[in-house]
């Protein structure tokens, strides 16, 4: 991978998570931080508490991105396979752009939640009781699961590599990223769900989100046009 595209991984990530990934997960990191997080405890345990939920959402991601990378190397049998990765998964990013300024449902589309499943419901319950540092890990494993726009925009991203290691890794980068608006929702209850900081974070986001698809659709015309540097250039 290229340095350039980690930096905008980790961009997108972090300002995507500011803007959408609160809108989404935000009720959830709010429920558990006012049921699950005792108030007695001090400030370096609710904390660690807070990073267990993240570490294991990202876990989830780390999986995932492993197993998309993995199918996309099957899929990806050859460099015209593989560029048309590249401009299918830059196009997804175009269109999740879009819909974080308004201009398209994309995002509203494809997050079809199974959080309404029996088991899901009564998975979260389990864990929603339970004050152990491991339920929050679990926790986060599972809400790693729910479906997300943004998630599976990275996860195309992630196919596109053709490479186990790297879609996980496109994955890593991505959780790792998200971390900080969720972790200081749950730190500090409220204080990112102003509408004024969310809409300016969505803006950005958006605007990240449409410079990464465009740069995505500028590596597979390359992949089209210049198959073997673009290969050395991204592995």
């Amino acid at each position: 991978m290229e340095t350039s595209q980690i930096i905008y991984i980790i961009i997108t990530a972090f300002l995507g998570s500011f803007g959408h990934c609160i809108g989404m997960c935000g009720g959830i990191v709010i429920a558990y931080s006012g049921t699950k997080i005792n108030q007695q405890w001090n400030k370096t345990k609710q904390a660690i508490a807070h990073l267990f939920y993240s570490f294991g959402r990202v876990l989830t991601y780390v999986v995932l991105g492993g197993v998309f990378g993995y199918l996309g190397g099957v899929v990806t049998f050859n460099n015209t396979a593989n560029g048309i990765m590249w401009l299918v998964a830059g196009s997804a990013m175009i269109l999740a752009g879009l819909s974080l300024l308004g201009k398209t449902k994309f995002l509203t589309m494809i997050e079809h939640s199974f959080s309404k499943s029996i088991w899901y419901q009564q998975s979260f319950k389990s864990l929603l009781r339970n004050q152990s540092l491991l339920s929050f890990f679990l926790l986060g494993m599972l809400n790693g699961l729910l479906p997300c726009g943004l998630v599976y925009s990275f996860a195309i991203i992630a196919a596109s590599t053709a490479d186990p290691f790297y879609g996980a890794l496109v994955m890593l980068i991505f959780g790792l990223s998200t971390i900080p608006a969720l972790f200081s929702l749950g730190f500090f209850v409220g204080i990112f769900k102003q509408s004024a900081l969310r809409n300016i974070m969505i803006r950005l986001a958006a605007i990240a989100v449409l410079l990464y698809g465009a740069f995505t659709i500028y590596n597979g015309y390359r992949y089209l046009t210049e198959p073997d540097r673009t290969l050395r250039e991204c592995h």
